[in-house]
This record gives C-alpha cells, sequence and structure tokens, in this order.
C-alpha cells in the first residue's frame, strides 16, 4: 500500500472522474496520455457535459465510458471495478464521494479544498482511521519547481530558525472576479476563498515551514464585489446573468460564455439539464463570500505568518517573504502584469491557469544572508499549468509519460494527504470564524483528533 500522501505505482490504471467542470480536462487529457491509465466513467448529474467529456475521450483516442448520478456512485465503483477516484466537483460534495470510496478501497485523488467545514472533516478523518486507508489531495502548487527551490531551500536552513512569514496574493480583475461569477460566491459551496483559494497558500506555508497552525485571527470583508461595493464604486451593472443582457456588454467585469467554445459547452449549453449560470453578475445580490482578507496564523514551532488576499487586483501574481535567524528568503511571481478588456476573449484556459495569462511577468527568489550580499537563486518559471505544478502533479500521481523520467521533486516525494488537507483547511475555517467573532480561533476548537 502507498504510504500516506503518496502514489503506488501498481495502481491508478481504472479511474472514475467524479464532476464534470473545467477542472476535469487536465485529468483526463493525463491519463488518456499514459497507457497504464484509463478513464472508465463519470459520475455527473449533467447529462450535457458528461457528454462533452466522452466526446473529448474520443477525440483524444479513447473509447466512450458509462455516466452515473451522484446516487449511482457506489455502484458505478463495483460495475466498473474502479480503483482510482478524481474528484472534481463543486468543494462541498466531495467528502460525499470521498467516504464511500475509502470505505470500498478506492483510492482517492481530491481537488482542494478536501471538504468545506469541519463536521465533513471530522467524518473524512475517521474514515481514513476506520478504513487505514489514506487519500491525496490535489495541492499541485506544492509541484511548482519554484516552490520546490523554497522549501530546499528553508529545509536546508539557509536562513536559519524561521522566525515569521509574510504572504500576499492578488488575484486580478478576470481570474479574480471568476469567483463572483460562479457557484464559489456563496459559502455553502465553497467555503469562501479562505477555503477554496487560500488553502492553496496555507497548505505551502504548513509544508515549507514544517508547522502546524495553532491558532488563527483575521479580518474579512466583501469590499468590491457584490451589489452594495459595486453600486458604491459605481462598477455595478444592472443585469443578473450576463447572457443575453445588453448591461453586460458594457461591463468589463462579465464573461461571455457564447465567445469560448468550451465554456459554451460545458456551461452554456449544458443549463438546461440543471439551471446552473456560470456567467452571473459579480456585483449581484447573492454573494456571501469576502474579496479582501487579512490572516493572522501561530504556528507550534513558534513562527508566525501575516497573509492578505486581493481578489480585484489590476495585476496577478504573489510574494512571499520568509525571516530567519540567518537572513531572509524572497519570492515574488508575477503572472500578469496588467490586463486589458480584450483579454477577456476566450478566457476559460487563462482564467483556470491552464495556460499562461497574457503580459506575463518574471519571477525571482533572492536569498538575503546577514552580512552578506543577496544571491538571486536560478530558477526556471513556467507561466502556464499553474507554474508547471500540474504537469509535474500528473506524472507524480498516474506515472511519467512515455519516454519520460519519473517525477522526483520534492512534492513528488511528501505529496499532500488528509492530514494535510485538514491543516490547510483549518486555517481557513479558523480564519471564517474569526470574521464573526472578531476574536482569536485556536486549532483544537475544530476538534480535528490529528
Amino acid at each position: 500500500m502507498a504510504t500516506p500522501g503518496q502514489t503506488s505505482p501498481s495502481l491508478g490504471a481504472r479511474v472514475a472522474v467524479v464532476g464534470t467542470g473545467s477542472r476535469a480536462a487536465m485529468f483526463v487529457r493525463g491519463i488518456v496520455a499514459r497507457p497504464a491509465s484509463k478513464v472508465v466513467a463519470f459520475c455527473e448529474p449533467n447529462s450535457i457535459r458528461a457528454a462533452y467529456y466522452n466526446n473529448l475521450l474520443t477525440e483524444l483516442g479513447a473509447p466512450k465510458v458509462p455516466v452515473y448520478q451522484p446516487e449511482q456512485f457506489k455502484e458505478m465503483l463495483s460495475k466498473e471495478v474502479v480503483d482510482t477516484v478524481v474528484i472534481t466537483c463543486v468543494d462541498a460534495l466531495h467528502n460525499l464521494y470521498i467516504v464511500p470510496a475509502l470505505e470500498a478501497g478506492v483510492r482517492v485523488f481530491t481537488e482542494k479544498p478536501m471538504t468545506t467545514d469541519a463536521d465533513k472533516c471530522r467524518e473524512i478523518l475517521e474514515t481514513v482511521q476506520k478504513t487505514g486507508r489514506h487519500l491525496t489531495v490535489t495541492f499541485n502548487y506544492r509541484y511548482n519547481p519554484v516552490h520546490e527551490l523554497v522549501k530546499r531551500t528553508l529545509a536546508q536552513g539557509k536562513i536559519g530558525e524561521i522566525i515569521s512569514v509574510h504572504f500576499e496574493w492578488l488575484l486580478d480583475t478576470v481570474h479574480g472576479a471568476d469567483y463572483f461569477r460562479r457557484w464559489h460566491r456563496q459559502k455553502k459551496n465553497s467555503g469562501g476563498l479562505m477555503v477554496h483559494k487560500a488553502g492553496h497558500h496555507f497548505d505551502l506555508v504548513n509544508w515549507w515551514i514544517e508547522a502546524q497552525p495553532t491558532s488563527v485571527a483575521a479580518f474579512g470583508k466583501l469590499a468590491f464585489y457584490g451589489k452594495e461595493a459595486g453600486t458604491r464604486h459605481r462598477w455595478a451593472k444592472d443585469y443578473v446573468r450576463a447572457h443575453g443582457s445588453k448591461n453586460a456588454k458594457q461591463d468589463p467585469f462579465a464573461i461571455q460564455l457564447e465567445a469560448d467554445p468550451t465554456l459554451k459547452k460545458i456551461y452554456l449549453e449544458a443549463e438546461k439539464a440543471d439551471g446552473y449560470h456560470r456567467d452571473q453578475n459579480v456585483f449581484g445580490s447573492n454573494i456571501d463570500i469576502e474579496d479582501d482578507m487579512s490572516v493572522m496564523v501561530r504556528y507550534n514551532t513558534g513562527a508566525t505568518l501575516t497573509y492578505h488576499l486581493t481578489a480585484y487586483s489590476p495585476w496577478e501574481g504573489y510574494r512571499v517573504m520568509f525571516n530567519g535567524s540567518q537572513g531572509r528568503l524572497e519570492l515574488e511571481v508575477v503572472e500578469s502584469r496588467y490586463r486589458l478588456l480584450s483579454d477577456m476573449e476566450g478566457m476559460d484556459g487563462l482564467i483556470h491557469g491552464n495556460q499562461a495569462l497574457p503580459h506575463a511577468g518574471e519571477a525571482k527568489v533572492t536569498l538575503h544572508n546577514l552580512w552578506q550580499k543577496p544571491e538571486e537563486l536560478p530558477i526556471k518559471y513556467e507561466h502556464g499549468a499553474h507554474g508547471g505544478g500540474d504537469i509535474r502533479m500528473l506524472s507524480a500521481l498516474f506515472g511519467p509519460l512515455p519516454g519520460e523520467a519519473a517525477e522526483t521533486g520534492d512534492a513528488s516525494k511528501q505529496g499532500a494527504n488528509e492530514r494535510d488537507g485538514a491543516l490547510a483547511l483549518a486555517v481557513g475555517l479558523m480564519a471564517n470564524e474569526s470574521f464573526k467573532t472578531g476574536k482569536f480561533v485556536d486549532f483544537d476548537s475544530l476538534n480535528f483528533r490529528l
């Protein structure tokens, strides 16, 4: 059996994919490209979206596969002799598939976040303890080679004992706005950006500094998107969803689904099957997630983190600074220096990080040791596929492509398991609670029993 968070090369031949939104395409393409693995089923309630993915399989030279409804999940596992499930559905539903898959002895790869609230997380952790089986949370940012360089540099003690971390992530008005167009805009679905998006970043910090969060204090607000803020800042236009709206044509924040072939097929044409609108007004009234968030975290090592997430920036990227007893390590990545209105055409791959963003900037890692000149560490940064993380993650999960060497980076040696998923989730949940109470929230209050 694979060790926690890692993959056994003897497993993974027969894969079922749960959820057929945009993110599923990366997994489907990666699985089909590897002769040792194959997609054997989809679990998806929307028949139109499922048909799109079956057509994708045939385009890739693979046969179409059966489609199962969510209530048929256990039947699918048995009937299709599934040994691996890839879960890419709505975040709040992950536990409905993780738990029965573990109980059936099936290997589980789940998109982040592992789940969205403490009760569901405890259910997953209890199932792991009961079955003795582990799951993998696909934190693809661990596999970014620049992030692996940061991990190695810190692990080698280049800045000594890590005392504090400052982390700022900027989402621009295309990528950031997209969370406010779709199902993520409601916490019941996504847990908010502290869980859905920042979970990536909290996992990176936990992994980089090898520490566990113990308490969190945070402030969060809906300050830019939503009806009230949008009206106040004079950005709001009067419409419910962009398709068919004249007002939306004049809104730089609107997305036109019909302009992108993929979005048109898997969302616009699929609406009649489930009524889901992928192009809602980001300045609508039914948004309850935050767009500006400040977080302080204390760790069991004594280190502290100050973190900020902005979802309405004119440029996209991030800065991370580590302060240590022997110096300081700085990471800066500029994924897109600015956005233009023309950038909104054909946005599917650009929004989701599958392709390099327009107007890409630079990335650099700088080591500042005390009483020495700074050293810029050599890096090779890839702007597409989440900094190259998706490609390396697929290699670690399903094996290398034909003719390629096996992935041997730091992340492949230490993949994220249910413990890592719970710790990343914990910071987001504690932050959400602190938003409401204005108080510090302790990790022990979650009763995760890790």
